[in-house]
């Protein structure tokens, strides 16, 4: 595998979609929470891949359980089940409401999935008239026309020719907005248990236990979108189990995979019943290869000493995070759950959010944004401490010449 030509960061313009703007860093390789790039330049990773490196990277577990199912059965479609599997399922099945698993190779799959399962139990249950799906504006749901659709940025979803219909948008965290949508003919309600890409926006708990009732009372299934607060990001299993509201469907990816692509679909069996054969599918979703990393995932997380390990480094970066701003003044405020915080910049610095972003990669610390006036942080679930430390300190460099 000798390389014939430099793969450098000019070459992307040269062969890949313009669709991304990458950053002129290319990682080669990493370990737990450091990153080495193609120069042997050092980074802290507090970005997770955008919350998927849930134990950061090149884990023991994951490295072993991909090697030892890499030789044993990769690939056999859904013509025939595997191992990993049901192995895989019996774990997320035991350790949740749900009863049955849909797996997929990604968050917006298993969106997709969740969304016509919603519409077609509403069809088989109460008739077609019953098809109108309520998400939230600043929601993000995946980049499929569908889920893009449902996603409440319009940005996402404009530009594309005519969408799928009988879609409306209440605001989060204000249930009057609800209320004056929904009825018994809206067949779902679809919303993050903390907006993720809207703003690292935690909804109030009397927001979360009415959007339950208002769809106990309409007949609507409440599906909560856990592909980025899932998998113990927030420092449980899954958000919903602190906030009181069991949903009709769960979805999950990212930190389900540690990195490796793998969503799933969690439900009721009385739910379930509505995908009989031929109604959906996916020829990769719940490979061997992916599953077999899902499990050990799921075994490494999945224990209370991690979840509070979680909420202990929240509160570290929260301390970092204020620190610096009393020395610098940048932020109004620094909110979010468990792992996945947002440093909201104050009005002298709107829209600079990707500003922080390149000026800490250049102090050697990977941040992420989300949307123009925050900057967040989804670094591994078991990142060390004095990587924290450390990669708070780079952090503080790019803040004070920003600042200057």
């Amino acid at each position: 595998m000798s390389e014939h030509f430099p793969v450098g960061r000019e070459l992307f313009d040269d062969v890949m979609v313009p669709n991304y703007a990458p950053s002129a860093v290319i990682p080669v390789r990493g370990q737990g929470s450091r990153v080495w790039d193609q120069q042997d330049r050092e980074f802290i990773d507090f970005a997770g891949g955008i919350a998927v490196n849930c134990l950061g990277h090149c884990h023991p577990a994951l490295v072993s359980a991909l090697k030892e199912q890499g030789e044993k059965i990769w690939h056999l479609s859904n013509v025939m089940t595997n191992e990993p599997a049901l192995r895989l399922a019996k774990k997320l099945v035991d350790n949740t409401f749900a009863d049955k698993v849909y797996f997929s190779n990604s968050g917006a799959e298993s969106n997709e999935a969740a969304l016509k399962l919603a519409r077609r139990w509403a069809l088989d249950v109460h008739g077609e008239e019953k098809s109108q799906i309520i998400a939230f504006k600043q929601g993000f749901h995946g980049r499929t026309f569908f889920t893009v659709t449902v996603g409440g940025q319009a940005a996402y979803s404009d530009g594309f020719g005519p969408k799928p219909g009988a879609i409306d948008h209440a605001e989060y965290n204000n249930l009057d907005s609800l209320k004056a949508l929904i009825s018994d003919k809206t067949c779902a309600v679809m919303m993050e248990p903390l907006q993720g890409e809207g703003g690292i926006v935690s909804p109030t708990p009397e927001f979360v236990k009415g959007v339950r009732e208002l769809c106990d009372q309409h007949n609507a299934l409440l599906i909560f979108d856990e592909v980025q607060t899932g998998i113990g990001r927030l420092g449980s299993l899954y958000a919903y189990e602190e906030l009181g509201v069991t949903p009709d469907i769960l979805t999950s990816a990212k930190g389900l995979g540690g990195g490796f692509p793998i969503g799933a679909m969690l439900t009721t069996t009385d739910i379930a019943k509505h995908l009989k054969i031929g109604t959906h599918g996916s020829t990769y979703g719940g490979n061997p290869l992916a599953c077999a990393v899902g499990e050990a995932v799921l075994d490494t997380v999945n224990k209370p000493e991690v979840f509070d390990a979680v909420k202990a480094k929240h509160q570290l970066y929260v301390d970092g995070l204020n620190a610096i701003n009393e020395k610098y003044n940048v932020f109004t405020e620094v909110r979010g759950k468990g792992l996945l915080i947002g440093a909201v910049l104050n009005e002298n610095y709107q829209g600079k959010a990707k500003d922080f972003l390149v000026a800490a990669m250049e102090e050697g610390v990977m941040t992420l944004v989300a949307g123009a006036n925050i900057v967040r942080f989804a670094p591994s679930l078991v990142i060390p401490d004095e990587d924290i430390a450390e990669g708070l300190a780079r952090f503080e460099k790019a803040v004070a010449k920003l600042a200057s």
